[in-house]
């Protein structure tokens, strides 16, 4: 009894939210809700629209348009929001993180966290992550399923949080990435995620969709916070990803790749892969490729500063550290490259490796790379929408899509750092942080 009052106390302090404003009684499902936005970004033009109306039915946006023409159209029962003098835009969409990870999790520390432990911390992550304006994620990458528990949380009611899609363990081959080799031999551990052969991998790829994954992760190459293996080297054979992805698609699933390595981003965008994540050695080659085909990356590039700061606080292996000192730094000109040849990107974070809730710092070094702020918006809201498959729910401030909005002081397309002061978050019509 003890136990199950000590998890409830738990669950309830990690829902709890930050903002005092957003303990507020907020737009129910079932009502109307009016946001007079000051300025209003359309994303796909990149263009500003002034004085704006967003009309508001239960979870969706109803209508958009001058207030000069909706004023008169607005419910008398309907809650105002006034933003005024904000700027408001689509809730921002983070296509790789590690909700149910924290910088704590790598390494020898991360070994004593149990499965339903990372679900719990998952809570505390994913409200900081929707209260720093982040309303959709992909999660790519967790132990025991516990990311697709914390997503049927967060959709049941039971806690605040980003619309998650979840990959539950990603897919990778014995004492790869996405193994875990901390551990003596005798102890005879593998993660949840390892298949080799072809047979095995499809059997994993089903396995996962058994058990509610939305997307399938792969680790096509070795990794940084890993022991024993090489980021630039492949791990799976073309084979296995190929069977892997056909399998994948044949049941609706997209397939996401962790790829550092040259080869192994040009043998997982040739076997069909929908995103390159991280894409480190991306070469002249792989660009072509990723155009040709349509791949996105989802390039992981703050992570290198946080990193650098605080590493030797984190319980790493030596070799880790070497690695990270020389991936990172290598990413971002290899990926400021595919930016410039014009691959798909969507935004990601590998939030996880750096704490939750500074997402929003990825912006500001993709627009030093070379990208426009609206690209990079773009990046985190229609193209990352793309991504997911889910144009028709969120990435835009239109009618029928989900009522997912942030609003910021100051101009994003001036000063994209803005996007890292959130003044009110609303999800689904709701708001669940407002200051």
């Amino acid at each position: 009894m003890k136990y199950h009052l000590l998890v409830f106390v738990v669950v309830l302090s990690a829902a709890a939210p930050l903002s005092t404003r957003a303990e507020e009684p907020s737009a129910g499902a079932s009502r109307s809700v009016a946001v007079r936005a000051g300025r209003l970004l359309d994303v796909r033009s990149g263009e500003y629209q002034d004085r704006q109306i967003i009309l508001i039915e239960g979870e969706r946006i109803k209508e958009v348009g001058p207030a000069s023409e909706l004023e008169a159209r607005v419910p008398s029962s309907a809650r105002v929001i006034d933003l005024s003098r904000s700027t408001v835009l689509p809730g921002l969409i983070d296509a790789h993180t590690h909700l149910t990870f924290t910088p704590g999790s790598t390494g020898y520390r991360g070994l004593g966290i149990s499965a339903p432990r990372q679900a719990l911390i998952g809570a505390r992550n994913a409200r900081v992550t929707i209260e720093a304006g982040f309303t959709t994620v992909r999660n790519v990458g967790a132990s025991g399923y516990a990311d697709l528990a914390l997503r049927d949380a967060i959709d049941a009611g039971d806690l605040p949080g980003p619309r998650i899609l979840a990959s539950g363990p990603a897919i990778g081959i014995t004492g790869g990435h996405c193994d875990i080799n901390l551990l003596a031999p005798e102890f005879h551990y593998s993660s949840d995620g390892v298949a080799n052969g072809v047979p095995a991998v499809m059997a994993k790829v089903r396995e996962n969709v058994k058990y509610g994954a939305d997307v399938i992760k792969i680790c096509a190459t070795g990794g940084v916070l890993s022991k024993g293996d090489s980021p630039e080297l492949e791990q799976f054979s073309p084979e296995e990803m190929r069977a892997i992805v056909q399998e994948a698609h044949r049941l609706g699933r997209k397939v996401a790749a962790h790829a550092h390595g040259a080869q192994g981003i040009k043998d997982a965008v040739l076997a069909g892969v929908d995103s390159i994540e991280h894409g480190s050695f991306i070469n002249e080659e792989d660009i072509q490729l990723m155009k040709e085909r349509g791949t996105y990356v989802v390039p992981t590039l703050y992570l290198a500063d946080w990193f650098m700061g605080n590493y030797k606080s984190l319980g790493l292996t030596d070799d880790m550290v070497a690695k990270a000192k020389y991936v990172m730094p290598a990413a971002r000109q290899n990926v400021a490259r595919a930016f410039q040849a014009g691959v798909k990107v969507a935004f990601g974070t590998d939030a996880a490796v750096y704490p939750h809730g500074l997402n929003a710092h990825e912006f500001a070094v993709m627009v030093k790379l070379g990208m426009t702020p609206l690209a990079a918006i773009q990046a985190a809201t229609v193209n990352a929408a793309d991504l997911l498959a889910w144009s028709d729910r969120v990435g835009a401030i239109e009618p029928g899509r989900f009522a997912d909005l942030i609003a910021v002081d100051g101009d994003p397309l001036q000063d994209i750092t803005v996007l890292e002061n959130v003044k009110l978050v609303m999800k689904g019509g709701e708001v669940v942080k407002s200051r």
